[in-house]
C-alpha cells in the first residue's frame, strides 16, 4: 500500500506540463536515435547530456528526458532491423532474424505493429516489477557500511565482462584505465595534486560529462568517417513502407500474447542481473521461445513469434536494468552506467538511500516512464512510417550535427577551451579503443565509481586502524566479495561447458551487415 502511495505521489510530479513535454521529446528523440543503425541508447544519451546541463534541468527533469530517450531507443531499434535487416542497436539484433523476413514477405506493417505492441508489453510489466522489487532491495541495502560499499563496487567491476561482452583481459585493462583517470586531481583528504602534471585545469579532475561525450559521441563520428564509402557502409535500400501507419490483425496478436508473456518474464530477470542487460534479454527470450515451440514454429523464416519474443525481452530487460541501478547503485548495462554517471554529476547518489532522500526523483521518474511507455505505443503505431524516413538522413548531415551538439554543449557547461581539447582527446582515444576491441564502458565505470570506491576503502581502513580484515568481516561484505569472485569466474566456466554459445552474437552481427 505504501508503495502505491509513493507511486501516486510520483504521478503528481510526472504530470506537470514540463515533465510531460520532456518525456514526449525524449520518446521522439529516442525512437529516432534507436532507428539509426549504430548509435544506440548509450551514444544517444551521451550526445544529449551536454544539452541537459546547458539547459539547467534539475535531477528529476534530466532523468525523465534521458530515460525516455533510453526507452525510445528500445522501441526505435526495431525499425531498421525490420526495414533494413540492420539492427539499430545490439538488443534489436534478434529482431532481424524474423522481422526482416516478414518484411520481405510483404508483412512490413504487421511486423512493425507487432514489435511495437510487444515492446509496450515488455516495458509495462517490467515497470511494475521495478515498482515492487526495487524498494525491497533497499531493506537489505540499508545495512551497508564503508566495507560493504567497497565490496559492492568490487561486484560492479566484476560484472563488467558481462556488460561489455568482451574478453576479461580487455575489460580489466579498460577498468584500470578508468580508475587511473579517476585519481587525477587534488586528493580530497591530503590536498596534494595527483597526476595533474602541473596543469591547473586538472586540479578538479576529469569531468565525467566531457569524457563520456568524447568516448561515445565523438568516437562514433570518427568511426563513421572511417567507414564512409566502404562496403560495410553501403546498406541495402529499405523495404518500402505502406502509407497509413501500421496494422496488426487480431489473429496474429492473439497467437503471440503467450510469447510476449514468456519473453517479458525472461527479459526482466535478465535485466536485474548486473552484466546481462537488454541484449541478453532479447537473446534468451528468442532462444527460449524457439525451444518452447520446437517444430511448431518457423523461426528465421518470418515467424511473428520470432519478433514478439525478442522485442518483449529487450524492453523488459531495459526496465529490469533500472532496478539494480536505482536500488543498489550498480548498473546493469552500458546505458545504465551512463545514467549512473549523470545522476552522480547531479549530486544524486543512487543506492539504498535514494528512495528515502530523493523520493520525488525516483518515483517521479518511474511514473514518467509509465506515461512515456503509453506515448511510445501511441506514436509507434500510427507514426512509424515517419520515423522510418529518418533512416534516409545522409551521414554528411547527421555526423556534423553530432559534432556541433557535442562542442557547443560541453563549452556551454564549462566555458573552457581546455575542456574541448580534453573531449577531443577522449574522442580519439575512444576511437582507438574501439578499433582495438577495448570496451569503453569499463573506462567510464572506473571514472564514475573510482572516487566513491576509494573514499569507502579509506573510510573502512580508518575505522579499523588500517586492518584489512574489515573488508570481509561482515557477512554482507563477505557475501558480496564471494559473489564478485563467482561472477568473475563464471564466463570462463560457461565457455568451457557451452563452447560457442557466447559467440553467437558476433557472426550474426556480420550477417546482418552491421
Amino acid at each position: 500500500m505504501e508503495t502505491l502511495q509513493s507511486l501516486a505521489s510520483g504521478f503528481s510530479v510526472a504530470l506537470t506540463w514540463v515533465n510531460l513535454a520532456l518525456a514526449l521529446v525524449g520518446c521522439v528523440l529516442g525512437t529516432i536515435i534507436g532507428a539509426l543503425p549504430g548509435l544506440g541508447p548509450a551514444n544517444g544519451i551521451a550526445i544529449l547530456i551536454p544539452i541537459v546541463f546547458a539547459l539547467g534541468l534539475g535531477p528529476t527533469e534530466a532523468l525523465i528526458l534521458l530515460v525516455s530517450v533510453y526507452y525510445g531507443c528500445m522501441y526505435g531499434g526495431r525499425i531498421s532491423s525490420i526495414l533494413l535487416n540492420i539492427p539499430g542497436d545490439e538488443p534489436a539484433l534478434m529482431t532481424t532474424l524474423d522481422g526482416y523476413p516478414m518484411a520481405r514477405k510483404g508483412q512490413v506493417s504487421e511486423a512493425l505493429a507487432l514489435s511495437g505492441v510487444a515492446s509496450f508489453v515488455g516495458s509495462f510489466v517490467a515497470l511494475w516489477g521495478l515498482v515492487f522489487l526495487a524498494p525491497q532491495l533497499i531493506k537489505v541495502a540499508l545495512l551497508f557500511g564503508p566495507a560493504e560499499y567497497f565490496a559492492m563496487f568490487t561486484l560492479a567491476f566484476a560484472t563488467l565482462g558481462g556488460v561489455v561482452g568482451s574478453s576479461m583481459a580487455k575489460a580489466g585493462l579498460a577498468t584500470g584505465i578508468g580508475l587511473a583517470i579517476a585519481l587525477i586531481g587534488v586528493d580530497s583528504q591530503t590536498g596534494v595534486p595527483r597526476f595533474t602534471f602541473g596543469l591547473m585545469h586538472l586540479n578538479d579532475g576529469i569531468d565525467f560529462l566531457i569524457s563520456i561525450v568524447g568516448f561515445f559521441a565523438l568516437s562514433e563520428v570518427l568511426l563513421f568517417i572511417e567507414s564512409h564509402g566502404t562496403p560495410q557502409a553501403q546498406h541495402s535500400k529499405p523495404v518500402k513502407f505502406e502509407k497509413g501507419g501500421s496494422k496488426l490483425p487480431w489473429s496474429m496478436l492473439k497467437s503471440t500474447i503467450p510469447t510476449m508473456g514468456r519473453g517479458t518474464v525472461l527479459g526482466f530477470l535478465a535485466g536485474i542481473l548486473p552484466g546481462a542487460g537488454a541484449s541478453f534479454g532479447a537473446f534468451i527470450a528468442y532462444v527460449a521461445e524457439k525451444k518452447w515451440l520446437g517444430k511448431k514454429g518457423y523461426f528465421g523464416q518470418g515467424d511473428p513469434r520470432g519478433v514478439a519474443a525478442p522485442e518483449a525481452g529487450n524492453n523488459a530487460a531495459a526496465g529490469g536494468t533500472l532496478v539494480p541501478m536505482l536500488a543498489l547503485g550498480v548498473p546493469g548495462s552500458a546505458t545504465t552506467a551512463v545514467l549512473l554517471g549523470v545522476l552522480m554529476s547531479l549530486d544524486i547518489t543512487p543506492g539504498p538511500l535514494l528512495f528515502t532522500k530523493n523520493p520525488d526523483v525516483v518515483w517521479g521518474l518511474i511514473a514518467a516512464l509509465f506515461i512515456g511507455n503509453i506515448m511510445l505505443l501511441a506514436m509507434n503505431l500510427p507514426m512509424v512510417g515517419l520515423f522510418a524516413r529518418v533512416l534516409n538522413i545522409p551521414v554528411k548531415y547527421l555526423m556534423p550535427g553530432v559534432v556541433l551538439v557535442s562542442f557547443v554543449g560541453v563549452y556551454g557547461i564549462s566555458g573552457s577551451i581546455f575542456d574541448l581539447y580534453v573531449m577531443l582527446g577522449f574522442g580519439v582515444v575512444g576511437w582507438v579503443f574501439r578499433k582495438a576491441g577495448i570496451p569503453l564502458v569499463p573506462v567510464v565505470m572506473g571514472l564514475v565509481l573510482g572516487e566513491q570506491m576509494e573514499k569507502n576503502l579509506r573510510r573502512a581502513l580508518t575505522i579499523s586502524d588500517g586492518k584489512l580484515d574489515i573488508l570481509w568481516d561482515s557477512p554482507l561484505a563477505m557475501g558480496l566479495l564471494i559473489l564478485s569472485a563467482i561472477v568473475l569466474v563464471a564466463p570462463f566456466v560457461w565457455s568451457r561447458l557451452f563452447p560457442g554459445v557466447g559467440h553467437l552474437e558476433k557472426p550474426q552481427l556480420e550477417e546482418t551487415g552491421r
